[in-house]
């Protein structure tokens, strides 16, 4: 019989379990700047990035700007306080992928090969953020 979460976390050292909290805010917080400020970026230059996108032959240039600007800033904040910190993840981790897939599938660049592989490892650590949740000093735990 598999024990409970509560049996589980009896037998776990206090020590680890404050380390465990404390690297799971670190990881949000570490995470969130890169969405937040790619987001301010994005509401900072909307010409610059609408051209960007129109290159990328997106259909609604417009929508998707207002889409990634949302998903980044409100996302971003969003793991910055620890609310929803799993679905959060999850579609952040979608949006990413969707990002490396649209905006940096030409792997032949050597640039765009390690710009794919670098959301890759930002979904792995967003698929973390699903996996384990915001930790105890989220506001999910209140």
């Amino acid at each position: 019989m598999n024990p409970t979460p509560t049996d589980r976390d009896r037998r776990i050292d206090p020590r680890a379990m404050a380390l465990s909290d404390a690297l799971q805010l670190v990881g949000r917080l570490m995470i969130a700047p890169l969405y937040l400020l790619s987001g301010f970026a994005k509401l900072s230059a909307p010409d610059q990035m609408l051209a960007y996108i129109d290159a990328a032959a997106l259909p609604f240039p417009a929508v998707a700007l207002g889409v990634a600007i949302l998903v980044e800033l409100i996302g971003g904040a969003l793991l910055v306080v620890g609310y929803k910190v799993r679905a959060v993840a999850a579609i952040m981790a979608l949006f990413t992928l969707a990002t490396a897939i649209i905006f940096h599938n030409q792997l032949a660049d050597q640039t765009q090969f390690l710009f794919f592989f670098k959301n890759i490892a930002i979904i792995g650590g967003l698929l973390q953020l699903v996996a384990l949740g915001g930790g105890r000093w989220s506001i999910d735990n209140i």
